[in-house]
Order: structure tokens, then C-alpha cells, then sequence
């Protein structure tokens, strides 16, 4: 089981819960005085009042209070000045107005930010009403703190006398509710939202003044606004501090949010021709829906199908499949664990309560949840399914943006498609259920066509998109459809840049996962050929996507022989043995794939000859055992190793007697205990070698052993 998640972090604040420190029962006036002091003079260097565009929404209101927050500043510095002069200190009744003045001013702080930062004007806008709620409170607060100062402090001298009446009456006359504009604004936010559920396109006068009101210009602007929803839905999602934390609380934020993401996601699209930001470094400020940091995302993954699992179980092992997948593995008669090789000692499984909690947080961040398993019937990543989480109107707005994207694409200008194919590469990546609208909206054929474009960008933007709708099953069966393959192929091959080349490998990877898919790919003359080529030539992010990608091909027993004919094990051996001279801490990683890819190789006869033909390969392989911090890559080199023997005869394990360390790893492991399926071939390894020199302390002789076994002596 991993470690349970730190629990010492702090939450962030949900916006508009104005948190407050009391300051203690004991403490003397003057500490608080002092406090008090700098947190108005805080208030008033902002310089919200200045700016009258600081505040979208609840101008007026807001305004006022930091005209309030001045006076106050002036109000304490009066009385500081005075009793400077007359060398007297605050009486101990002060205590208790000073306090409340405190703590209302930690909440005005709160609020006026909440209010003024860019990215939750909508936000905001449709929470006009908790806003001035709030406000109101802390506006009376404010009046009762300065009533309740005693009457040595508030007439310390006349200045301060006017200025705390003038505060006082101020705060309690404050006139704090939305402005007229805000509730028409909000209304036709409501209007827009109920036409969205409905699948019409709002009028787009009726848009832009909503966007005009709350200062909304520009699609960087939107992309801002879209970025702080998504933060704040992570947030409620992880319990951030402040506010109703019930389950139905939750969901019904949830919902408005998603609602909300998707009327801006919506504007972006459709109101704005020009992106005004680099999309690269809009993406990278943006953070991404991600697994704990004490979870490796591939956990969430089911090791069978590669799939994100939506009803994760635990078989006797200890190992963890999805339910459908485990199933219809012991259905088809298999009584051992598919990773561990371990014997199932019983069939019945146990649901993974904790990781599909956490599976069920990411999704619903990205706007999708898991699938009720009550409901019978359920496909994997049906349209309806990650409908649900959504909410009519984020559903229905996603598909107008989604059926706008595509109309763009298939019709549109060469500037239009150029920002088309980037809005399809951000909504694809968004969520799943913006990948089953575009595959629903008949995108796939139009990016395929988009992949041999000469403006690099187009390229880049169709490539990622289509690496991400691969991720969709039906996505999946749309490329087969289309037939895209040869196109996805090409790319690889001669992209414009180095990014759409992995990414296309990328593709490959997702399109191989099933066996039948892996076949057919296999069939297209330059796919593996290309492949090896990225292996060979490819930055590091290209090697690996390659190296995942060639793996998922070899589930198909044809491929065997066309990776080693295109000269995969002469390019994994070249990158093996770098490494070892170049940086092997970045490269570490490489090199387990490729023994990985090795191992699978010399399953088969003819991969086993390429790699003992291979000069001082096997060497390396056994330094890998010796010094991979990886337990996976141990226990690929192993297998390696056990395949060689097995096809190169006696003179490989003579060979393997002969090579230092070898015995000393092979013991460390079978020690260390690894996982069965390991040790078991450590063991098998180990026994070869001692019966080997058990029956005769020389190799065995030429006539016994094969000709790989022949051309390895020779080489090594």
C-alpha cells in the first residue's frame, strides 16, 4: 500500500471564505494597536480606490470600504501621534473594539482581494450577492468596533473625535448591494447557462456584455478565467479551507463551476479570432489536474489494458485491475495474476475503495466522473457517461464550442483553422468528455487531413490533438476508421518538428494497446522501420515515446521479426551501451526501456541471435543488473539473461559463469526477495549455471551448442 498523503500542508483558501485570526484573550492594546496600524496602512497601499476598474463587480460597495480602510488609517494614526505626545498608553478597555477592528479588517483584506483578482470576475459576478452579504457583515463591524472604543481613546484629541464619528457613520450608512449592472449581468449569465441546456447558441451581443461588464476582452483573458475555475474546483474537490464542505454542497459547486468553465471555454472559441498568449506558456501556468505526489500516475492505471481503471479491484496477489478487465481474464481461464505470474489462490476480487476515491477526484477536477456502477449496460467512455458530471449546461455549451472547433477546422480560413487546431489540441486535453465531443463531432478525419500541412503549427496542434483523443477508446476506433495510421507513420518520419515526431510515436503507443490494432499497424511497411529510425536519432522524449510504442507493437508475435530485421536490437544496444558514457542519471530511464524492449526481443529466437551478435551488449546487460536502481529493470536484465540461455545453448551459459558479478547479483536477488516471478527465473538462471560446471568444469563443446551460442563466444 503507498504511505497515506502528508497531512500537515495548509489548504488554500476558497474564494470568498474571509478566514480570521482573533488575537489573543491576554494580549495588551498596544500589540494589537500596532497590528491594527499596519494592516489599514496595508489596505490602503493597495491602491484599489484608484483604479476604477480594480473592481468588476460590487463597485460602489467595495469603494466605499476602502474609503472606510482610509479613514481608519488616519483615525489610528491621529490617536498613535497623540499618545506619542502625551506618553500615555491605550487603557485595557480598548482591547475589545480594537480586536474586532482587527478582525474586520482582516476580512475586508480577504474580500477586496477576492474581488479585485483577475481570473475570478465571473466568478464573482455570479456570487454578487454572497459578496455584498459578506461586506455588509464586515462594514458593521466595523461601525460596532469603533462605537465600542472607550471614550479616552476615540476623543484623544479633536481630529480623531470627527474622524472615528465620520468612520462610524459611514460604515452603518453603507449602502452595500449589487449594482444594477451586476444583476442584469448575472441574469443573462442564467439565461445563457438555461439556453445551453437546451443546445442553442446564446446570442452573441447578449455574450460580449456580459464579458464587457465583468472586463473580460480577450481570449487570454478568458483562458485566465477558465485557469481560476479549474483551480477553484480542485479546491472544493480537496476540501479547501473555508465554506460548506457536504457532499451536496460539493456537487452543486461543482456543477455552477463546471458550468461556468464551460461558458468561458465557449467565448474563447467563439467570440475571439486572435489568441493573444503563447499557448505553451498559458499551459504552463496553468496547473494540471494531477494524482497525489505520493502516487505514480501509471497506478492508476489498469496493468492489463492500460486504460484509467473506473472500478478498480484487488485480486489475492495484491495487485490491482480493473474490474472488467481481471474478469474477463479469469473468465478466459487464466488462474495466475497477470503481473506477478503468480498462482490465484481465489477468483473472488475486492474493490479498491481508496484508489477509486482518488481516481473519482481527478476526474471530477477535469469536469467527468466515474461511471455509477449500478447502472447496467455501461460502456467504457460512452458520450452519456461523462455527460453526467457536467451538468446540462456545461454538456451543451462544450458541444456548441466542440461543433464551432470543428466547422473551423473542415471550412474555415488558413487563420482560422491555425486557431481552430490549437482549441481542439487545449479542449482534447481538458477532459474526457471534451475528447467524446470531438470524436462525436467527427474531428478525426479533419486533423488526419491537417497532418500533412506545411504551417508547422497546424501540424503540431493536430498531432497533440489526436494523441490525446488516442487516449479515448472511441477515439481509437475513429482513427482505425479514418485510416490513419500511415498518416500518424509519416509523421514520424518527416514532421516539421521535433515535437509532432514524438508525439505521433506517442499516438502509436495508445493505438497498440490492443492486440488486433498492433497486428494491422504492424502491416504498414515504415511504421516499425520509422520507429527504430526515432529510437536511433530522437531527442530524449522521442527515444522513449518510440521505445513504448515498438513494446506495445510486440504484443503481436508477427512483429518480432520485422523489429529485428529493421534493426531494433542494433539501436536499443547502441542506446544501452551510451549510456554508461554519456549522463547515465537522465538517461537511466532510457536504459531500462530498452533492456525491457531487449527482453521482449529474445523471446523469439531470431531477437536472441541479434543480441548476442551484438559486441559487448551482454556484458552491459549483466553491469545493468548490477547497477540499475530500478527493480523493474532488474528484473527485465533477468529475463534477458534467461532468454539468451534458453535460445544461445551451453556456450552462453558458460559465457554468463565467466562474467564477475553475475552471481553475486542473481544471489542479491533471490535474497532480496523480488517479486515470484523473478526470483523464480534468478533461480532457474543460477541452476543452469552451477549444473552447468557441476557436470563438466569446461563449456560444453561446439557440437552441443547453437550457432548463436557459436557467434556470442566469439564476439564476447
Amino acid at each position: 500500500m503507498p504511505p497515506p498523503p502528508p497531512t500537515g500542508e495548509p489548504k488554500r483558501r476558497r474564494l470568498l471564505s474571509l478566514m480570521a485570526v482573533y488575537p489573543s484573550e491576554s494580549i495588551a492594546p498596544a500589540p494589537v494597536f500596532s497590528s491594527l496600524l499596519a494592516l489599514a496602512a496595508d489596505l490602503s497601499s493597495q491602491g484599489f480606490g484608484a483604479d476604477a476598474g480594480a473592481f468588476p463587480v460590487l463597485r460602489r460597495g467595495l469603494r466605499q470600504a476602502v474609503r472606510i480602510a482610509g479613514l481608519l488609517l488616519a483615525f489610528l494614526e491621529e490617536i498613535q501621534d497623540v499618545t506619542a505626545t502625551k506618553t500615555a498608553a491605550l487603557p485595557s478597555s480598548a482591547v475589545l473594539g480594537l480586536t474586532e477592528l482587527h478582525v474586520a479588517m482582516q476580512k475586508l483584506r480577504f474580500l477586496l482581494s477576492d474581488c479585485a483578482r483577475r481570473g475570478a470576475r465571473l466568478w464573482v459576478l455570479v456570487n454578487a450577492g454572497l459578496a455584498a452579504s459578506e461586506l455588509r457583515v464586515i462594514l458593521g463591524s466595523v461601525a460596532a468596533a469603533v462605537d465600542a472604543l472607550p471614550k479616552e481613546v476615540v476623543d484623544a484629541s479633536v481630529e480623531a473625535g470627527e474622524l472615528a464619528r465620520l468612520m462610524s457613520e459611514h460604515a452603518w450608512r453603507a449602502a452595500v448591494r449589487p449594482d444594477a449592472g451586476d444583476e442584469r449581468a448575472a441574469r443573462s449569465v442564467r439565461s445563457i447557462l438555461e439556453q445551453f441546456k437546451s443546445g442553442v447558441s446564446p446570442d452573441a451581443e447578449d455574450v460580449r456584455r456580459v464579458l464587457e461588464h465583468i472586463g473580460v476582452r480577450s481570449w487570454s483573458d478568458c483562458s485566465e478565467e477558465i485557469a481560476f475555475l479549474e483551480d477553484e474546483l480542485r479546491t472544493r474537490l480537496d476540501g479547501g479551507a473555508g465554506g460548506d464542505s457536504s457532499s451536496s454542497s460539493s456537487s452543486s459547486d461543482a456543477v455552477l463551476i463546471n458550468s461556468l468553465m464551460a461558458f468561458m471555454v465557449y467565448c474563447r472559441v467563439v467570440l475571439f479570432d486572435q489568441i493573444d498568449a503563447n499557448p505553451k506558456v498559458d499551459a504552463a501556468s496553468r496547473p494540471p489536474a494531477r494524482c497525489p505526489d505520493w502516487l505514480r500516475p501509471e497506478t492508476l492505471q489498469c496493468p492489463i489494458t492500460l486504460d484509467l481503471m473506473t472500478d478498480p479491484v484487488t485480486v489475492s496477489t495484491g495487485q490491482t485491475y480493473d474490474r472488467e478487465s481481471i474478469t474477463r481474464w479469469i473468465k478466459a481461464g487464466c488462474c495466475t495474476c497477470p503481473v506477478t505470474g503468480e498462482r490465484l489462490r481465489t477468483a473472488d476480487v475486492v474493490p479498491n475503495a481508496a484508489l477509486r476515491g482518488i481516481i473519482e477526484r481527478m476526474l471530477l477536477s477535469n469536469g467527468v466522473s466515474l461511471p455509477d456502477r449500478s447502472i447496467s449496460g455501461h460502456r467504457h467512455g460512452a458520450l452519456g457517461d461523462t455527460a453526467v458530471a457536467f451538468g446540462p449546461a456545461a454538456a451543451g455549451a462544450a458541444r456548441l464550442a466542440v461543433a464551432y472547433t470543428v466547422a473551423q477546422i473542415s471550412t474555415g480560413s488558413t487563420a482560422e483553422r491555425r486557431k481552430a487546431t490549437c482549441e481542439a489540441r487545449k479542449l482534447s486535453k481538458h477532459s474526457v468528455f471534451y475528447r467524446a465531443c470531438l470524436v462525436e463531432a467527427n474531428a478525426v478525419p479533419w486533423l488526419l487531413c491537417l497532418l500533412s500541412s506545411t504551417d508547422a503549427s497546424v501540424q503540431d496542434n493536430a498531432v497533440a490533438c489526436l494523441l490525446n483523443l488516442s487516449k479515448h477508446p472511441r477515439g481509437r476506433a475513429a482513427l482505425f476508421e479514418a485510416g490513419g495510421v500511415g498518416l500518424v507513420v509519416d509523421v514520424i518520419n518527416v514532421g516539421a518538428r521535433a515535437e509532432a515526431r514524438q508525439n505521433a510515436a506517442a499516438v502509436l503507443f495508445y493505438l497498440s494497446s490492443n492486440a488486433e490494432h498492433a497486428e494491422e499497424i504492424g502491416r504498414i511497411p515504415e511504421a516499425i522501420p520509422t520507429l527504430v529510425q526515432l529510437i536511433r536519432d530522437g531527442a530524449h522524449r522521442g527515444r522513449k515515446n518510440a521505445m513504448v510504442s515498438l513494446y506495445g507493437l510486440l504484443q503481436c508475435a508477427s512483429n518480432h521479426g520485422k523489429a529485428v530485421a529493421a534493426g531494433a536490437v542494433a539501436a536499443l544496444g547502441g542506446l544501452l551501451l551510451s549510456v554508461s558514457v554519456v549522463d547515465r542519471d537522465r538517461d537511466d530511464d532510457l536504459a531500462s526501456d530498452a533492456v525491457t524492449l531487449l527482453a521482449r526481443l529474445a523471446e523469439q529466437p531470431a531477437g536472441a541471435q541479434a543480441v548476442l551478435a551484438r559486441p559487448g551488449l551482454v556484458a552491459r546487460v549483466v553491469e545493468a543488473l548490477a547497477t540499475s536502481a530500478s527493480r523493474s529493470g532488474k528484473d527485465h536484465c533477468v529475463a534477458l539473461l534467461v532468454s539468451l540461455c534458453r535460445h544461445g545453448g551451453d556456450k552462453v551459459v558458460a559465457l554468463l559463469g565467466r562474467m564477475p558479478g553475475l552471481m553475486s547479483s542473481l544471489y542479491t536477488m533471490v535474497a532480496d526477495g523480488g517479486s515470484p516471478q523473478t526470483c523464480k527465473r534468478a533461480r532457474a538462471l543460477l541452476n543452469l549455471i552451477h549444473r552447468h560446471y557441476e557436470m563438466d568444469g569446461q563449456p560444453a563443446s561446439a557440437s552441443a551448442a547453437s550457432e548463436a551460442g557459436e557467434r556470442v563466444v566469439r564476439v564476447l
